[in-house]
């Protein structure tokens, strides 16, 4: 690809990103239509809190543990049960709260979101 083409494909990519259409053109109606429609504003508002709320969580609880690792690897050390330390079950306790994170979207995505957006379909369709 030509640097013509290079920088012709990143302006039509900028236009499209600031809702313009390339080469000064109206923007399409029917986009305009889906994102002015309040359903479509809750449900990407939802959905994006709730994702960095899941975000946040998963990075806390990930930082801990490898702070924990750095910081007093002491603590991880403590046997537990038999050969097993406490490092070996909170380090499987953060894979598993990951499981349990994605199980909680997956419940809201199929619940609340499929909601608004069949909601949204409907509303687009009349």
């Amino acid at each position: 690809m030509s640097a013509v083409q290079t920088a012709g494909s990143a302006a039509s990519s900028t236009h499209a990103v600031q809702g313009g259409a390339p080469g000064g053109e109206a923007p399409d109606p029917r986009l305009e239509r889906v994102t002015s429609n309040p359903t479509f504003q809750t449900l990407v508002s939802e959905r994006t809190r709730f994702g960095w709320i899941l975000t946040i969580l998963m990075l806390v609880v990930y930082f801990g543990f490898i702070g924990l690792i750095a910081f007093d690897k002491q603590l991880l050390a403590t046997k537990v049960s038999g050969t097993a330390s406490l490092g070996l079950f909170l380090g499987v306790g953060v894979i598993v709260f990951a499981f349990i994170l994605t199980g909680i979207y997956v419940t809201r995505a199929n619940t609340r979101f499929d909601r608004l957006s069949a909601e949204l379909v409907r509303s687009l369709a009349r």
